[in-house]
């Protein structure tokens, strides 16, 4: 019992219940839980940022071959752009199989609602992505500190005070943690509670094909990769079992990359693989979000009866194989790409949007489960790829045959090549001339 009470994914699963029946039960006290999910992703995402430059500059600078680093980057564009192209062959096939929009009757366009969407759409630009999203900011920033350290002759007291730092970011990250229960409980009450389950009734259809699509996606291509690297995909799907239901419970992947990134490296994926591949994934490697997209767009189709030709349909895979690397780091830039998607092949009216508001919620925890399960999996290929992956660590933590009772043996664990660090960041030695 003792050892159930202090389970953290015990408390989170009971706080998405506990969220649910609210939300069930008492909508209006509910959709006001909404601050308690947004407070706790505000806390978490303060930490994405430090974990990730330090990580990252701290990785490269260790390495010394930049060369490996320079391989490192472009194995894993190349994997992200094959993989989310293979999951949006699998959503457009999956769709013209169940034709989810066959007999769905088009609501009136709500042009106040989607209005903010077409007009973004019209407006993206690779440019103004960059300068969005802060976390691909970070990386570019942490990757080119990483390259100067790795060359300057007098790093050793710079990383010391990084290396310092770096154990008490995840120190605080780790209490921070402690209230994943909170922020479950406020995401999937407002979900509940403004939304309703009665809202899935005349979409349900949709709804069934996206989750059914997202689990083949994980089971089959997911797995694959994971059999190609000689682990099992349940095995890491129980080990990360805590951040999937933090995922679930927010609704949103970012609560959940910190400790991805954490357990990654404690499972013995190399710092600077890790610390590359998962940020770098947030931005380019949205399997989830890929799948939507494509099901979206032919869903709507369907919907308005409109049947698409040959060059039409690869019209829709060229677009969303660049546009959806950008449906990161923007609120709502899901619906922009889906639109800019529904302008440029200007056969499906774009008033469709407002059919996709009401159920969105919803899928948006497929979707964000998905990106991030994909994300681990990508870090471990790349990894195995580089040999970079310690087996025989993976092998141990996946059976989980390691314990973790305390915040602090966390942080060893998670860190095993920090040990008995001090108190005070290190004082540089004076140099006397």
């Amino acid at each position: 019992m003792k050892k159930i009470v202090t389970n953290l994914t015990f408390w989170v699963l009971t706080a998405i219940i506990a969220g649910a029946l609210l939300g069930h039960f008492a909508p209006d006290t509910a959709v006001k839980m909404d601050v308690l999910g947004k407070a706790f992703i505000n806390v978490v995402k303060l930490f994405i940022n430090p974990i990730i430059f330090l990580t990252i500059t701290l990785g490269i600078s260790s390495m010394g071959d930049l060369k490996k680093v320079g391989r490192i980057g472009g194995k894993a564009l190349i994997y992200f752009e094959v993989v989310t192209t293979l999951a949006l062959l699998i959503g457009i096939g999956v769709a013209y199989l169940i034709q989810p929009g066959a007999g769905v009757v088009p609501q009136s366009a709500d042009s106040a609602s989607i209005n903010q969407y077409t007009q973004k759409a019209g407006e993206f630009s690779w440019l103004q992505f960059l300068a969005d999203n802060l976390t691909l900011q970070v990386l570019i920033i942490s990757i080119v500190g990483g390259i100067f350290l790795s060359r300057y002759a007098r790093r050793q007291p710079i990383i010391d005070r990084l290396t310092w730092a770096s154990r008490y970011v995840f120190l605080g990250l780790h209490w921070v943690m402690r209230f994943a229960p909170i922020g479950a409980f406020g995401g999937m009450a407002f979900t509940i509670g403004k939304y309703g389950v009665e809202t899935l009734i005349p979409l349900g259809k949709l709804m069934v094909t996206v989750y059914i699509t997202m689990a083949l996606f994980v089971f089959l291509v997911l797995g694959a990769i994971m059999r190609y690297c000689r682990l099992k995909l349940l095995s890491f799907l129980g080990y990360i079992k805590e951040e999937l239901l933090i995922v679930l419970g927010t609704s949103s992947s970012e609560a959940g990359l910190p400790g991805l990134m954490e357990k990654l490296e404690r499972m013995g994926c190399a710092k600077p693989v890790v610390g590359l591949v998962v940020p770098a994934g947030y931005s380019f490697n949205l399997d989830g979000t890929t799948i939507y997209l494509s099901l979206a767009t032919l869903f709507l189709a369907q919907v308005y009866n409109v049947t698409l030709t040959g060059g039409q349909i690869l019209t829709v895979i060229g677009i969303l194989m660049v546009t959806s690397k950008g449906a990161a780091g923007v609120t709502g830039s899901g619906f922009v790409v889906l639109a800019s998607t529904l302008t440029a092949i200007k056969v499906i009216p774009v008033e469709g949007l407002a059919l996709l508001l009401g159920v969105d919620r919803f899928m948006s925890e497929a979707r964000s489960i998905t990106n991030f399960i994909g994300n681990g999996v990508a870090t471990i290929f790349l990894a195995h790829n580089e040999g970079a992956l310690d087996h025989a660590q993976a092998e141990r933590m996946l059976s989980g045959h390691t314990t973790v009772t305390t915040v602090e043996e966390a942080i060893e664990q998670y860190n095993p090549s920090l040990p008995n660090l001090p108190v005070e960041p290190p004082t540089p030695q004076k140099k006397v001339w």
